[in-house]
């Protein structure tokens, strides 16, 4: 192949893969000894799967997505705080690996799910927030300025899709880190502010009656 057709080549090669995803990791392609041309690739590292009953103390038992059943250690993802839901039999994780038997964080994502709220920031009175779902379906909670469309784990980080009113229904992604989660509180941050949520309780009011006792003029005529 002749150098310019090459160049022509690369250069299509390199427009069609960045047209179809996001900025992620870099990847070389080369074509020939005079050309080489970096493209852009989206790719997930996140290793998803299901907690297995070999799980105990800081040794994972996962048992992946393609049926494989892996043996890991999470002490280091244990002291760093990067076990994120903690760790349940049964239980959906997204594993991040240090290395093949290493892991270095893990969501929980069966404990992500559920409804999360905070108070209103304009009155304090009411609560907003968002419905996180099975199959990646994300709802927002008294926000009718953002509506929340989904959601996902995406190299250890919560992806959110949502439309903002008065954008022009332009589809808004954002990512963040998560920085903690128990069983009613998930916080996560990006690059300039955190959000702190908690678990959406119903709230039960009750009216304490006192209640005179009957007296004989209470039935006279």
């Amino acid at each position: 192949m002749k150098k310019s057709e090459s160049i022509l080549l690369a250069a299509a090669v390199a427009m069609t893969i960045g047209s179809c995803g996001n900025k992620g990791n870099q990847q070389v392609v080369e074509n020939d000894a005079d050309t080489t041309v970096v493209v852009s690739i989206n790719r997930d590292s996140t290793l998803y799967g299901i907690c297995g009953g070999g799980t105990t103390g800081n040794s994972l038992q996962l048992i992946t997505d393609i049926g494989d059943t892996l043996n890991m250690s999470i002490a280091e993802a244990n002291n760093n705080g990067r076990c994120f839901g903690g760790i349940e039999v049964g239980d959906r994780l997204a594993v991040m690996l240090k290395n093949k038997s290493v892991a270095r964080q893990v969501i929980n994502q069966t404990a992500l799910l559920g409804d999360w709220v905070m108070p209103n920031p304009i009155d304090g009175s009411s609560e907003m927030g968002i419905r996180i779902k099975e199959g990646g379906i994300a709802e927002s909670i008294d926000q009718p300025s953002l509506t929340y469309r989904s959601w996902r784990l995406f190299n250890g980080k919560l992806e959110l899709v949502a439309v903002r009113e008065g954008g022009g229904d332009e589809v808004e992604t954002m990512l963040y880190d998560i920085i903690a989660m128990g069983p009613d509180t998930l916080v996560f941050k990006d690059s300039e502010d955190t959000f702190e949520y908690s678990r959406y309780k119903e709230h039960h009011y009750s009216v304490d009656i006192q209640l005179e006792e009957a007296s004989e003029d209470d039935f006279k005529m």
